[in-house]
């Protein structure tokens, strides 16, 4: 799984002009599902991202995780994080995983945030066409590859 991390003073997803979701401080993510991707994956990411040291303390100084800020998750699935740009002009999205196996990926990861933050995450729809709009807050944007743990 790739995900991108924004840190965000708010954030939201619309779909048909309809807001799906929406969240104040917190962490704006779009992930992308390979097939190589496991349950053990989900549960490394989620344990990585509420407790990553990325909002400010008091001395405004980045030491506090998502769950010590109070603050919320918008999740967005977002497969063309697995481009390939190596050949040509047009990107390959060849190890993005197929729907069967990515949507319950993504359902699971949604649960596993929402148990890691003590609450209900927001969401996108798996495979629509979404409008995300945020205010990203430093800027601080972060990537993780749960393929890179070491």
């Amino acid at each position: 799984m790739i995900a991108v991390l924004q840190r965000v003073s708010e954030a939201s997803v619309r779909i048909d002009g309809n807001i799906k979701g929406q969240i104040g401080l917190g962490l704006m993510i779009l992930v992308g599902i390979e097939e190589a991707d496991s349950q053990e994956d989900i549960l490394w990411l989620s344990k990585k991202i509420v407790n990553l040291r990325i909002f400010p303390d008091q001395d405004d100084v980045m030491n506090e995780s998502l769950i010590d800020a109070g603050g919320d998750i918008l999740l967005i699935s977002q497969f063309t994080l697995h481009a390939s740009t190596k050949k040509g002009n047009r990107p390959s999205y060849i190890k993005a995983a197929k729907p069967e196996i990515a949507i319950p990926l993504y359902e699971e990861l949604i649960k596993q945030l929402s148990i890691e933050l003590g609450k209900d995450i927001q969401t996108g729809v798996f495979g629509a066409d979404m409008k995300v709009s945020l205010i990203n807050d430093g800027p601080v944007t972060i990537l993780i590859d749960t393929k890179n743990k070491v």
